[in-house]
């Protein structure tokens, strides 16, 4: 075998190996961005219903990052993603027909007491400051009287108190931790609304 042919084959192996080393990469690319993101980075979400207005409006894209709340936990006002499970005691993350993806907005933190009078949200005996709510409230549900939350609950509202179902109701109530999906952080769709979500 002459020199020209063994050099030729050598940058032969040599491509060939710098493709397999490519494509590896790209598949472990894929694998992440398929993977990983979704189930600890961030996904996409569709907003259903009109609970929300007039922050989200009803078939919204938004993206729900999950980072935030391994680091620290869930602030006041934020809006969140949560499992709703139809029933309480089947609780199967991965079975897509026994829950929803609710989405609201955090109003009391744990270990706080929420109470509903008339139209003013208390916590902990003082009126909140806030300006979220597109109606005035015109159901206290359970919220009429005192919740105290347990030290890994949140107390969620819609930001159209009018149709919410949310913690005022018991077929929501307190919302665990546990169940969050994450933050929603960004509208996607339309574009016309494309940014931050407030």
């Amino acid at each position: 075998m002459s020199k020209e042919e063994v050099k030729s084959k050598k940058s032969t192996k040599k491509h060939i190996r710098a493709v397999m080393l490519e494509l590896g990469l790209y598949l472990c690319i894929l694998v992440f961005f398929v993977f990983v993101v979704p189930r600890y980075v961030g996904q996409k979400t569709q907003v259903s219903g009109k609970s929300m207005e007039n922050t989200l409006f009803d078939k919204d894209s938004i993206f729900v990052e999950k980072i935030s709340y391994q680091l620290h936990e869930p602030k006041r006002f934020d809006v969140v993603v949560f499992y709703h499970f139809y029933d309480k005691g089947y609780r199967n993350k991965k079975d897509t027909d026994c829950y929803d993806l609710y989405v609201k907005r955090v109003i009391g933190l744990p270990g706080e007491t929420v109470q509903i009078v008339d139209q003013t949200i208390y916590i902990d005996g003082k009126p909140l400051e806030e300006h979220y709510g597109k109606n005035p409230i015109q159901s206290q549900g359970v919220a009429e009287k005192p919740i105290t939350l347990g030290e890994d609950e949140y107390f969620v509202l819609g930001d159209n108190r009018k149709v919410s179902q949310d913690s005022r109701y018991t077929v929501v109530g307190n919302v665990q931790k546990k169940d969050f999906v994450g933050r929603a952080c960004f509208r996607i769709f339309p574009l016309k609304h494309f940014g931050s979500i407030q």
